[in-house]
């Protein structure tokens, strides 16, 4: 049978997470083919730093979704993974974000060089840049002020009423929207609502491809929120955020955790102002959203989606997704 068609867009460490869980089936079985589609408007720390000096793309959550896919985990992965703890310019700076940038300038083009060190890392799976195009996050906040750059809206404490990136023209790769158009599942999420989902669907092109195609759609719900970013906002709230900066409906299945947090979690994340994301889900079904609920927690020293669970959901609606392609 063909492989299920499995395109994942989002960015951070929520979309490693569910890729690292999809890799089991995009090896030797051959059950899915995985494309990602990754968020490049990144300007802290080591990828911001990289961005500011080589005026090149952002490469940190990209390496992160290639070594959430590479084949060896082990000592390659390990090094893409390294961050330099000493060293004047070196301090910070991770391996894979060093190599990813040089591969840039020696071969003229940032997503060529994704798909060679995708190629090193023997990665099971696709990764392409949102857009090939320099962009920034600007958002405009509830108090009226508007702030740019993915950081400084991380760190606001005002609530976020819209995002847009600069500049507005940017298109998505082609490879891109190729993928989209023959996929059986696109997923949004996990990840940061603002800073890691949305900018994606601001590219050009992109929401309406989407839209268009016959893949089931899922958004994968946050299970805590983040401080100033959703503070307070409901999994309804999510969805209809995505639904109005795509400029309509978008995503048919809400994936909600159904697992219970741990009192002493909670009250962790409560100490750094962040809570558990309601699931309200009367709310979505009136957004004419299906609910698909499960028990995705995996809480050790942080809360986050277990990489397993999360797979093993998205390849079964990629399953259903299939059949509705095949009935059509």
């Amino acid at each position: 049978m063909e492989p299920l068609h499995i395109v994942c867009i989002g960015g951070g460490t929520g979309l490693s997470a569910l890729l690292h869980g999809l890799k089991d089936y995009a090896g030797e079985t051959r059950q899915a083919e995985i494309t990602a589609v990754v968020t490049v408007t990144d300007d802290g720390g080591s990828s911001g730093r990289l961005r500011r000096d080589f005026d090149v793309l952002p490469p940190g959550d990209i390496r992160s979704c290639m070594v959430a896919l590479s084949e060896d985990e082990a000592l390659l992965s390990r090094l893409f993974e390294y961050r330099f703890g000493a060293g004047r310019g070196l301090k910070g700076h991770s391996f894979g974000n060093l190599f990813l940038m040089a591969l840039t300038q020696v071969m003229g083009d940032f997503s060529l060089a994704v798909r060679t060190s995708s190629e090193i890392l023997a990665s099971r799976g696709r990764i392409y840049p949102a857009t090939a195009k320099n962009v920034t996050l600007v958002a405009e906040l509830e108090s009226g002020k508007v702030v740019a750059g993915e950081t400084r809206i991380s760190r606001s404490r005002s609530r976020i009423r819209r995002i847009r990136l600069n500049p507005a023209h940017c298109e998505p790769l082609p490879q891109t929207i190729e993928a989209i158009a023959r996929a059986d599942l696109i997923t949004l999420g996990p990840g940061s609502l603002y800073t890691s989902i949305i900018p994606n669907l601001l590219v050009e092109g992109l929401a309406q491809a989407i839209r268009e195609s016959p893949a089931i759609k899922a958004t994968y719900i946050n299970l805590m929120s983040q401080p100033g970013e959703t503070s307070g906002l409901t999994a309804a709230d999510h969805i209809a955020a995505i639904q109005d900066h795509a400029g309509g409906r978008l995503t048919d299945v809400a994936v909600l955790n159904t697992g219970e947090i741990s009192e002493e979690m909670a009250d962790k994340y409560a100490a750094q102002r962040s809570h558990p994301v309601l699931n309200d889900v009367d709310r979505i079904s009136k957004l004419g959203v299906k609910v698909l609920g499960a028990k995705l927690l995996c809480q050790d020293d942080k809360i986050r989606h277990n990489s397993t669970a999360a797979a093993a959901i998205a390849m079964e609606l990629a399953r259903r997704g299939r059949r509705r392609r095949q009935a059509q």
